[in-house]
């Protein structure tokens, strides 16, 4: 049975939250959480927080089972865009030019890893 977690509105881009996820994608947990603890990304603070976050998750929902992190796995990770913050910023001649604060909806899936029976 897989487990998910959700962190919303992080003010970081969506762009730079998908270059961390895209490392940890399809790795088992605790290759992902060395990646992560390795990375020089700001963003993979808050992967490694909603990666934890997934696999307490998993426990709750199967408090029968006892497994370590390399029996998880990261079955799906994807990056949302979130709501942007709208600012204004003087600029030259009594102009003003927009920015735009990003921020993300980040969204881990993780599931136990099934031992393949080959013929």
């Amino acid at each position: 049975m897989q487990a998910k977690a959700i962190l919303r509105h992080t003010p970081t881009s969506p762009r730079k939250m998908r270059l961390v996820a895209g490392l940890v994608r399809g790795k088992q947990v605790d290759q992902a959480k060395a990646i992560l603890h390795n990375s020089t990304k700001s963003a993979s603070r808050n992967v490694m927080v909603t990666l934890k976050s997934a696999v307490a998750n998993w426990s709750q929902l199967n408090p029968d089972e006892r497994l370590s992190d390399n029996e998880l796995f990261v079955k799906a990770i994807f990056v949302d865009e979130g709501p942007s913050l709208k600012r204004l910023l003087p600029a030259p001649m009594g102009r003003a030019y927009r920015i735009r604060k990003r921020s993300n909806h980040l969204t881990i899936v993780v599931d136990k890893v099934e031992n393949k029976v080959t013929k």
